[in-house]
């Protein structure tokens, strides 16, 4: 169980990156994607392409892909990432797309399947520094989490789950950066083409980052990312 590893996989730049991490670490490493309604929904079809081109090494000690369907989520959310709508800001102060307690409940199921498979180690792809202002992604909200899963759950003192979060820190040139010191620059290029960020799930026009459409608030934080990246940072 100490060198097993589920990465909470949405087919996205971050998690494509976070799975790359994982398998440079652990021994065994399950995925697990979430279909609760998101327009972007093709990001979990870019699953399957990006897992089948990882290097030989990785591929041995990749496991089974899960995906769990969390309806309920997107019928409570009324978001532009839920609904065909504009994305704009909120009188919240945070952006329609913020989908209210999606991480928590993706780190509660994601435990669940973890205990289940005999995996301690759970791997996201939530991040603090690039956001949206998402509260769901700041590092204390995973630490309370870590604690009350721990807690609820109760695999035991030896075997807790440790959630992982190797962007939290990262903006999104370093995450380009860590995917280049991770897989060398041909992991760079699969997760250019083969991964899905843009909100609107448009899956066209390829440009030098990606695919998407250009606009939205996830492909400008892509491209600014990369065009840093490029530039050296």
């Amino acid at each position: 169980m100490d060198d097993g590893a589920l990465v909470l996989f949405s087919g996205g730049q971050d998690s494509a990156t976070c799975l790359a991490w994982a398998l440079n670490r652990f021994g065994r490493v399950e995925t697990l994607g979430f279909d609760y309604g998101q327009r972007h929904r093709v990001e979990l079809d870019c699953r399957a392409e990006f897992r089948a081109g990882l290097k030989p090494e990785w591929q041995a000690r990749l496991g089974p892909d899960h995906t769990l369907a969390l309806d309920a989520l997107g019928a409570v959310s009324d978001t532009a990432l839920t609904r065909e709508t504009e994305i704009s800001m909120g009188e919240s102060g945070l952006p329609n797309t913020f989908v209210p307690g999606r991480n928590i409940v993706f780190l509660t199921f994601a435990a669940a399947l973890a205990y289940r498979r005999g995996l301690r180690h759970i791997v996201g792809g939530m991040c603090e520094t690039d956001y949206s202002g998402y509260p769901d992604c700041r590092d204390d909200t995973i630490k309370a989490l870590q604690v009350a899963l721990n807690l609820g759950i109760d695999p035991g003192e030896k075997k807790r789950f440790v959630l992982h979060t190797p962007l939290m820190w990262l903006d999104k040139a370093q995450t380009w950066k860590l995917a280049e010191d991770l897989g060398g620059p041909a992991l760079v290029a699969d997760i250019a083409e083969k991964t899905h960020t843009c909100y609107l799930g448009e899956r066209g026009t390829r440009h030098e980052w990606g695919h998407g459409c250009g606009t939205c608030p996830a492909c400008a934080l892509r491209a600014r990312g990369w065009m840093a990246y490029r530039s050296g940072c």
